[in-house]
């Protein structure tokens, strides 16, 4: 089980699966592919990344990760970096305590080093910007997932990737400092989570 609010998010998304156009349904596939044709009983590395590694790569780290926890699917590490550092930010940061992830700041600063948490049960997640060949992010035979079409672009090869997955997302910046800032990024969170919640309920066995 998620935390509480985090569960009846998950729940509510995964009844929206039917609103799935059939083209994201074939990107996502990809990923579920990826994780089933990894050897069973290793770990299987996921590397969300997006240029400065702020919003939409944390979003879909953390709603990965969750998404494993919620389907049952064992050995799943989620991480995210950027083509470059900055920070994440602090609306993506409370669009996804909003949604129910538990999120506190372990050390402070310009790139604060977050604790999220989604589950009494997992252990909390690491979150902080960095670029995606970070030591952090040193992990072998790992799928870059590219969640910016800018990342996409201008990252023609990801170094020590198995695999390379384009599933890209607006960017909710485009409304930072507009009526429908909080709205927007409470948006693109529920749709990051519906998609990574979709992707792994497709996982054999969950």
């Amino acid at each position: 089980m998620l935390h509480p609010t985090l569960q009846a998010t998950a729940e509510s998304l995964v009844l929206q699966f039917d609103q799935l156009p059939t083209e994201r349904k074939t990107l996502l596939t990809e990923l579920t592919h990826f994780i089933q044709q990894s050897p069973a009983g290793r770990p299987v590395y996921l590397n969300f990344i997006c240029t400065h590694n702020s919003r939409r790569s944390h979003i879909a780290q953390l709603w990965a990760q969750a998404s494993a926890d919620y389907f049952g699917v064992k050995d799943i590490i989620c991480l995210s970096g950027g083509t470059e550092a900055t920070a994440f930010n602090p609306r993506a940061v409370k669009a996804m305590h909003e949604v129910g992830f538990q999120i506190t700041i372990e050390i402070p600063g310009d790139n604060p080093v977050y604790q999220v948490s989604y589950s009494a049960t997992a252990s909390s997640v690491k979150v902080f910007s960095k670029k995606y060949d970070d030591s952090f992010n040193n992990n072998p035979g790992f799928a870059a997932i590219m969640t910016c079409s800018h990342a996409d672009e201008n990252c023609p090869l990801v170094m020590g990737a198995k695999a390379r997955i384009a599933i890209t997302y607006d960017d909710p910046k485009e409304f930072d400092g507009t009526p429908l800032e909080s709205a927007k990024y409470v948006e693109r969170v529920q749709q990051i989570g519906r998609e990574m919640l979709y992707a792994f309920s497709k996982i054999k066995g969950s």
